[in-house]
């Protein structure tokens, strides 16, 4: 027992001497741990030597063995150390997480694969350069030669904070391309939930050529383009968010009335109807008739029981906006006025969605039916979402609607799009574009939701015809993350390279040890 207990000492003893240099030279760098490892194998070393007494003559088989065994296990985390190095340095990266949060979206890499000239980033950062912002700076840098950055001291770029109108203290980045440059707020860009966006915008707005006015229709109880007053409320109850988005895309929002009786200005991209409550008069239906006969777009959001007297126009476009709102209980029992569906039709608007399967909401929307007969010649008329077959339009509003009999259910159509040929003149284009939305919610409360937010942007491209926007954009980075300091890091190196491995080896060897002497 005596020499059995010996010959384990003498291999954990060759076993800690061996992994000290690992300690010091691989995991942690500590000499403490370092000399406290060397000491303890020196010591059971000398433990073996006393206890081997008359099996002297085995100590050179004994210890080519153990220093054998020692040295390939050795081998083969030098081994491992050099695959870890060699990777880290060609850095390859595979992204696991279900949101794929540690990816650039595909706008970002379509942005940058169309970069006409190159482009720089100076961030002014006063002191040593922010981690977070390098690494994004850094996955922009690998998909684009064109894309190069640098940090500057403020303090120290005096000529550089003078030209781009740099003030003291400002956290700031600057966009510079041989036309132009764009200022970015460094704070957004070292936060990881919208770093991502506030890069690829100001990539956006630095190659854009022109703005496309957007004309949203006022004085009929639709949502506010700003805030009506202060406060969180009254942000949500607007459209800011759509409006900075829509910014950052190169459009340029402004509110229209059609009360005066002119023509829709000669400039509009398109003209939207956000949720408008109240009815439009005569006249104003004749100008946006006359808009759209013209090659007009036209991108229409119906609200929840309102009627704006808009169904003669609709359905001449092929659409009619049925009465009641759309519930599903099967899919969400509890909430069965807010419609969660996969479903898409097949059209430029929503074939990334369809691609990545993603789910669309849609909070008190109305159903849409499309038209056969009474409608203009020439149409294309294409359903973009559609309901699960377990949908069907309540008309008899509750706070457990169930389905009567009368009411129509299946797959219903929430949003549809409408292209026409024009050959008259005057035309503004030559095809007219025209998408429907079923719910206004869509803009406001629901625009966060990722999924919600590219089908709009993307039918705002569609109309617009900018189809290089038709994208799939920066998600919300809002999942939780572990930040690991460098102490934490060291922790997890000790652990990982060093001490599970020696403390498997030493068991291993205990193991053969006491089979061996039985």
């Amino acid at each position: 027992m005596k020499k059995t207990l010996g010959s384990v000492a003498g291999g954990i003893g060759l076993l800690l001497v061996f992994s000290s240099l690992i300690t010091w030279l691989v995991t942690v760098g500590s000499l403490a741990l370092f000399f406290a490892k060397l000491t303890c194998g020196v010591i059971l070393l000398v433990v073996w030597g006393v206890t081997a007494g008359d099996r002297a003559s085995t100590w050179a088989r004994s210890a080519f063995f153990y220093s054998s065994s020692v040295g390939l296990s050795l081998a083969f985390i030098g081994v491992l150390v050099a695959a870890n190095f060699i990777v880290a340095r060609r850095t390859p990266t595979w992204d696991l997480t279900a949101k794929k949060v540690f990816s650039l979206s595909p706008q970002t890499q379509n942005t940058l694969k169309e970069l006409k000239s190159p482009v720089k980033v100076i961030a002014f950062v006063e002191g040593p350069p922010l981690e977070q912002v390098e690494d994004l700076f850094r996955k922009y840098e690998a998909l684009s030669d064109k894309f190069t950055w640098e940090f500057k001291d403020p303090r120290k770029a005096n000529d550089l904070t003078q030209k781009y109108q740099i003030r003291k203290g400002q956290p700031a980045a600057v966009l510079i391309s041989a036309q132009s440059h764009t200022m970015l707020n460094l704070q957004r860009l070292a936060t990881s939930q919208i770093a991502e966006q506030e890069l690829t915008n100001g990539l956006i707005k630095l190659e854009k050529v022109g703005e496309q006015k957007l004309y949203f229709t006022s004085g009929h109880g639709e949502i506010p383009l700003d805030p009506e007053g202060s406060g969180e409320e009254a942000m949500m109850a607007s459209l800011a968010a759509l409006k900075r988005m829509l910014q950052d895309e190169g459009y340029a929002p402004s509110a229209l009335s059609l009360v005066e009786g002119g023509d829709i200005p000669a400039d509009a991209s398109a003209v939207v109807i956000a949720g408008a409550r109240n009815k439009f008069s005569p006249t104003e239906k004749k100008v946006l008739e006359r808009y759209l006969d013209q090659g007009g777009r036209l991108v229409f959001f119906a609200e929840a029981q309102s009627e704006p007297d808009l169904g003669d126009l609709l359905a001449k476009y092929g659409a009619q906006i049925e009465p009641g709102i759309v519930a599903d209980s099967k899919v969400n029992p509890e909430q069965p006025y807010i419609v969660y569906t996969p479903f898409f039709g097949e059209h430029e608007i929503t074939k990334l969605l369809a691609k990545t399967q993603e789910n669309v909401v849609f909070a008190t929307a109305r159903a849409l039916t499309l038209l056969k007969e009474g409608t203009l010649p020439d149409l294309t008329v294409t359903p973009l979402v559609l309901t699960t077959p377990y949908a069907w339009v309540e008309t008899a509003l509750g706070e457990a609607p169930t389905r009567d009999a009368e009411e129509r259910g299946g797959q219903l159509v929430l949003a549809l799009a409408v292209a026409r040929p024009i050959g008259a003149t005057p035309r503004r284009a030559e095809v007219a574009r025209v998408v429907f939305f079923g719910d206004s919610d869509l803009l406001t409360g629901t625009f966060g939701y990722e999924p919600n937010r590219n089908l709009v942007m993307n039918a705002f491209a569609w109309t617009t015809t900018q189809l290089q926007k038709i994208t799939i954009r920066p998600p919300d980075r809002d999942i939780s993350t572990v930040d690991l300091t460098n102490e934490k890091l060291g922790t997890i190196r000790l652990l990982a390279m060093d001490v599970f491995p020696t403390l498997l080896m030493a068991i291993g060897l205990t193991i053969w040890q006491a089979r061996r002497t039985r």
